[in-house]
């Protein structure tokens, strides 16, 4: 039984939700606006300060619609109303990052820098501290994006395991691997 998707959402203050014919639900709060198709099988009933997802039946298929569809239609709450936020950091002697607008130049050891532009749904902002690694924040409502974007900007150079070098997340911890020893 899905737990997740018999959970009742709060609907936030401030923040406005409807459902329209193909169950496309629409949010609307202060951080922005966000849309998703919601499976049609699936029943989607709005009080006046909850949302609630109901499946027809107990086929495998509507269970795990079930849950999707919650935790879809709580992200899109959390991120009107709160947002999110990823932080990335780049570990490395003579990495730097700086954008303008959201067009970031990323320099982690290539021959080249490396260009790539931030949809203009995120906010990107960069940090370069003395003492401290350079960092990317990200910030947006929609939490599939902010994600999406995160991990392709984190592709350009993973975190390897013998000096931890790369891009990484602020909260990520890169386990660390012992180098080889010379042989005698």
């Amino acid at each position: 039984m899905s737990r997740i998707g018999l959970r009742v959402l709060e609907i936030p203050k401030d923040v406005k939700i409807e459902v329209s014919k193909g169950n496309l639900v629409k949010v609307k709060g202060p951080k922005g606006e966000l849309s998703e198709q919601i499976d049609t099988d699936l029943e989607i009933s709005i009080d006046e300060k909850t949302v609630q997802v109901a499946r027809p039946t107990e086929q495998i298929r509507h269970k795990a619609l079930h849950g999707l569809s919650n935790a879809l239609i709580n992200n899109m709450l959390i991120g009107v109303s709160e947002g999110y936020k990823k932080v990335l950091e780049l570990v490395g002697v003579g990495f730097r990052v700086s954008n303008s607008g959201n067009l970031l130049e990323i320099a982690v050891g290539y021959s080249h820098p490396i260009y790539f532009y931030v949809p203009d749904e995120l906010k990107v902002t960069t940090t370069t501290e003395k003492g401290k690694s350079p960092a990317i924040i990200l910030e947006g409502c929609d939490k599939q994006l902010l994600g999406m974007v995160a991990a392709k900007i984190r592709s350009f150079r993973k975190p390897e395991p013998y000096k931890g070098k790369g891009i990484r997340y602020s909260d990520e911890y890169v386990r660390r691997k012992a180098g080889k020893t010379a042989a005698k």
